[in-house]
């Protein structure tokens, strides 16, 4: 029989097994135990796919070092630039910077970049081959052509560096750093020391926004300087060399985004006195430990390594803010200080990730989970309203709807709670009122959709849309905390998307102010947001039945979904699927709510094959701060968490045979799937999992 999974909820479930066969077969006793030599950090380096405008056909990720949820992602930047700092198809590096943000479609970080040379060398460059290349997770290494090795290694605040210098080259071993540069423009001061480095660097402006952030730094050498000096008279640089005899250089680097004190303790306290390789390999069994909380059984090496690629993609960020001792700079511009044993987080790419990259944290992580929807709280305390994509401590207004409580709202429905979710639903309340908030709110409220040209909005149908799930998932969180009151006005706002409805086209379309329908194209991208007509008016996660029956029914909508899945990628000016980017992302798992589970799983199926890759063009669009990655480890389980806000899980197919999920503090969840290479298969049983909420 076919069994949609789009009732199944993960919260209390003991063991959950996933059948395709009539009796559940054993757990597969070939699981992953080392799952990070799986990862190809180079994945998404390089185009897999056409630039159609939303930031190009790479991934945009970075090969560089970093700890899961890192606040340090020291990483090589390529003369070349693409968004993550590093081209794969070049062959010079001009530096090891110390932040980045993985598959943005905008630049920002990259700050107070490493260059080891030799002395007298100015060049500011290396040339180096892939041949001497290694990235995995947690650690990089690179030998240049010109005999200097590069290791490095980080942990949550801080990194860790050995250089390698050529004894066949009798000139001194050397180093540079700038802290006036970055992928924005920056400028900064650098403090010598006779074997420090400290000082702060001032940079911003993603996607052209305003926003500025500070980041301090503090650099440890094991050698004292030779010779040390700003080149040429900058203070914001340094070029440093040591004694004839040393060949090797390791450096310990803090970061921290509050001084150049906080920096030195953030180093200490998470290095100690713990030489590289000790580091290096606590950094590895960390990842292991993520990693695993996914353990596969069976498939071919390739799929796995695509799996744990994006599994680890999907758990880069966001990235930690705050210090050892949980001091923090508010968007407020105060210093604030999080409750011990928790962290403020930063990096919130909000309109990619509300999809499914946080409800695959909350799933594995949600004590971290926990503390990413309150570092979400904070931030709309602190600045007044939730801005929609956050970096560091400020708002960068980019993109459309209203995410940011939406991702606190998702994590809560999968379990992690430890966090004011009723102060996140009373601010979330209130910034429905405000304008920084939600351009067209007024509209929204009163004629129930924003209209077509609305002043300051990008994207009227797109963010009427947008507004409609946001309403939803926080209706979801208010029925969990017991608020009638604001559960009923919400739940109300989240059928908004219904005035959109077009009956004479059967699409979700502008619409003008006096409620007529202004000239109109299935393929038109005017009022959408880096997409179209098409692939929006599938945009309703939360009331797909609703939807097919205003379409005409299942058998309608499933010859509507055939025709759009023609093309999975097909970019935002043609009227078929763009799995490359969001607004897409949960249109495969529609055809379960149309009785079709059989063509979810065949069409996720086709999407995994075609559309990634274990190799440096792995994705075909950016990683936009892991959510595309994480909609790659949702289809290889087999679900996908569809309505924002709920437990919900649709559901397809696993991709290995046997799948089990160890969620701290909670019973493992088995899925076992055998011979998912099979043509024609049903959900045969489906056990364990506790009925999901159901307020509408």
């Amino acid at each position: 029989m076919r069994f949609p999974f789009r009732r199944a909820a993960l919260a209390g479930a003991a063991v959950l097994v996933v059948s395709t066969a009539p009796t559940a077969p054993a757990v597969a006793d070939d699981a992953v135990v080392d799952p990070a030599q799986y990862v190809n950090p180079f994945v998404g380096t390089a185009p897999g796919g056409a630039d159609f405008g939303h930031g190009g056909g790479a991934g945009n990720t970075f090969p560089g070092a970093t700890a899961p949820l890192g606040g340090v992602q020291w990483s090589p930047d390529t003369v070349t630039y693409q968004h993550g700092g590093y081209a794969y198809g070049d062959n010079r590096i001009r530096g090891f910077s110390l932040t980045h943000i993985s598959g943005a479609g905008c630049k920002d970080y990259g700050n107070v970049p490493f260059m080891p040379m030799l002395a007298g060398d100015r060049a500011g460059r290396a040339t180096f081959s892939h041949a001497n290349e290694q990235a995995s997770p947690g650690s990089y290494h690179v030998n240049f052509d010109n005999g200097i090795g590069t290791e490095l290694t980080a942990t949550q605040r801080s990194g860790i560096a050995r250089f390698t210098y050529p004894d066949t080259d009798d000139r001194p071993a050397a180093l540079s750093i700038d802290a006036g540069k970055a992928f924005n423009a920056a400028t900064g001061t650098v403090d010598i020391g006779t074997d420090t480095l400290s000082g702060f660097t001032d940079s911003g402006g993603f996607c052209k926004s305003k926003n500025r952030y500070r980041l301090y730094f503090h650099a440890a050498f094991d050698h004292p300087f030779a010779e040390a000096a700003h080149p040429d008279g900058k203070p914001g640089a340094a070029h440093v060399s040591f004694g004839p005899d040393v060949r090797t250089v390791t450096v310990r680097v803090g970061v921290s985004f509050v001084s150049v004190d906080g920096a030195r303790r953030n180093v200490a306290a998470e290095q100690h006195t713990n030489p590289y390789d000790e580091i290096r390999r606590a950094t590895r069994a960390q990842w292991n430990d993520w990693l695993g909380r996914i353990a596969v059984g069976g498939g071919t090496d390739t799929r796995r390594r695509v799996f744990y690629t994006a599994l680890y993609h999907a758990l880069l960020h966001p990235s930690t803010l705050s210090d050892t001792d949980g001091r923090y700079p508010g968007m407020d511009g105060a210093i604030h200080r999080t409750r011990p044993g928790h962290v403020q987080y930063a990096n919130f790419s909000g309109w990619d990730v509300y999809r499914s990259q946080v409800q695959l944290l909350a799933l594995l992580a949600p004590h971290e989970a926990s503390d990413i929807a309150q570092s979400v709280l904070n931030q709309g305390l602190q600045a007044g309203y939730f801005d929609r994509w956050t970096l560091a401590n400020g708002g960068t207004g980019v993109m459309v709807g209203d995410p940011l409580p939406v991702i606190a709202a998702a994590v809560h429905a999968f379990g992690a709670t430890d966090f004011d979710a009723r102060g996140l639903l009373r601010a979330a309340m209130a910034g429905r009122k405000d304008e920084r908030q939600r351009p067209g709110h007024e509209q929204y409220d009163t004629v129930g959709y924003v209209p077509a040209g609305a002043k300051g909005v990008w994207g009227s149908a797109a963010t009427t849309l947008e507004y409609a799930v946001c309403d939803y998932a926080l209706a979801q969180l208010a029925h969990s905390l017991g608020d009638t009151a604001a559960h009923d006005t919400l739940l109300k706002a989240s059928g908004n998307w219904r005035h959109l409805f077009n009956p004479a086209t059967g699409y979700l379309q502008p619409r003008a102010a006096d409620g007529t329908w202004p000239a109109f194209t299935p393929a038109q991208t005017k009022e959408y947001v880096e997409g179209n007509a098409a692939q929006y008016t599938w945009m309703v996660p939360h009331d797909l039945p609703g939807l097919f029956t205003l379409m005409g029914g299942n058998a309608a909508v499933t010859s509507r979904l055939d025709t759009f899945f023609t093309q999975l990628n097909a970019g935002g000016t043609q009227p078929y699927a763009y799995l490359g980017n969001e607004p897409s992302f949960d249109t495969p798992w529609a055809y379960d709510y149309a009785g079709r589970p059989d063509r979810a799983r065949d069409t996720v199926r086709r999407a995994l094959a075609t559309l990634f890759s274990d190799r440096p063009d792995g994705l075909v669009g950016n990683d936009d701060l892991g959510a595309m990655s994480s909609w790659a480890v949702w289809a290889s389980l087999g679900m996908y968490p569809q309505a924002p806000g709920t437990g919900q899980l649709a559901q397809a197919e696993p991709a290995f045979p046997s799948i089990t999920l160890h969620r701290p503090g909670s019973p493992r969840i088995v899925l076992a799937a055998p011979d998912p290479a099979a043509t024609s298969r049903d959900v045969r049983t489906l056990t364990g999992a506790a009925q999901a909420r159901k307020s509408s």
